[in-house]
């Protein structure tokens, strides 16, 4: 399909800085499997979901990924800015640099002021070991694992998606808002934004009320907000994500939708995960790996009922992956209400509640 048809325009003013406080106190535009359009709230969830769905979670923990650095080679230094987007392996990123022509294989890069290297502690270099097209970067840092995340956390700031960045500085309150209240595993440099709209206290209705929770873990890579720069749909490729889903998770999931309940996914990641998980037998199974699916209109749905999700950017993955599940031209309807009645967008915005175009098969 050609990229402009996920094409719309979206009011300046209506992109939100900030999220509402309290958390699930946001909007929420339920979209109906056949089409109909309602304005609910958040809370609502606690009388929309029924006992016995399962409700799909995904438990990435964003990590301060925007980091700055003074590169040096031989007596000549120069500034440079990374956000890292996919751990390689337990030292590596790949991260994407500004300015990446000032960078080669072989580069030092120190994080910090150059002063911290007197401090242990506060020590923070890598060795740039390749540079692609598109500003990507490969580092190889001389901290691995646990050390390395707690260096990183040290040292860098959160990564506010580009629309929040340019608009406003990184502030104190972003390191709790910009974190969802069940996130455990560090890896992600980019928040599942669904479910920065859950709070304990719904959380804990929704399981008073009979709702079953499962986790799912998808580290969110900084590829999500890279625009795309192709024509068509099919000449577009993902950045491949890292991500799990236990076999726990999976008997859960399995159990109440054999038993009539239906499978909701919080979240684009916790969605793509699952339909990933399913592969080309359709049947859902334990995984671990990377995944760079990409799902576009005309893709069938094989475990996820319904999906709360965000608004998102004209002409993104994420804008089509929703097309893909309740109708292009629905969705077009649906961004034109939330437009019309000033819904608030993208990663600190209010929400969507959609269910799968046409119901269950």
């Amino acid at each position: 399909m050609r990229v402009d048809a996920f094409d719309f325009e979206l009011p300046q003013n209506l992109i939100a800085l900030h999220p509402v406080i309290p958390r699930d106190s946001a909007r929420m535009l339920h979209i109906g499997a056949q089409g109909e359009l309602h304005d609910r709230g958040v809370t609502d969830l606690a009388t929309m979901l029924r006992p016995g769905d399962v409700l799909v979670v995904n438990d990435t923990k964003v990590l301060p990924a925007e980091l700055s650095g003074t590169r040096l080679r031989g007596e000549f230094e120069a500034k440079v800015s990374f956000n890292l987007h996919k751990r390689q392996g337990p030292s590596d990123w790949l991260a994407f640099a500004r300015p990446a022509k000032k960078l080669r294989p072989g580069d030092r890069v120190v994080f910090g002021s150059l002063e911290d290297r007197a401090c242990a502690a506060q020590k923070l270099e890598a060795m740039v070991k390749t540079v692609a097209e598109g500003g990507q970067v490969e580092l190889a840092f001389d901290l691995s694992g646990a050390y390395l995340d707690e260096a990183i956390k040290s040292h860098g700031a959160m990564p506010l998606p580009p629309y929040i960045g340019s608009k406003r500085k990184v502030e104190a309150r972003d390191s709790t808002d910009y974190q969802t209240v069940y996130a455990a595993h560090d890896g992600a440099v980019a928040a599942p934004t669904a479910g920065l709209h859950f709070t304990d206290e719904l959380l804990a209705g929704l399981e008073k009320r009979g709702v079953v929770i499962a986790h799912v873990t998808l580290h969110v890579g900084a590829g999500t907000f890279l625009p795309m720069r192709v024509d068509d749909t099919k000449d577009h490729r993902m950045h491949a994500e890292w991500g799990e889903l236990s076999a726990a998770s999976v008997k859960r999931i399995l159990r109440a939708r054999q038993a009539g309940g239906r499978v909701v996914a919080v979240g684009t990641t916790s969605l793509r995960l699952l339909e990933a998980a399913c592969g080309a037998t359709g049947a859902l199974e334990a995984f671990c790996g990377d995944t760079d699916i990409f799902i576009t209109p005309g893709y069938e749905f094989k475990i996820v009922d319904l999906l709360m999700t965000n608004f998102h950017l004209p002409r993104s993955t994420l804008f089509m992956l929703v097309s893909a599940f309740s109708g292009l031209e629905t969705m077009r309807r649906a961004y034109a209400h939330a437009i019309a009645r000033e819904y608030r967008f993208y990663s600190y915005g209010d929400a969507c509640l959609l269910e799968r175009a046409g119901g269950r098969p």
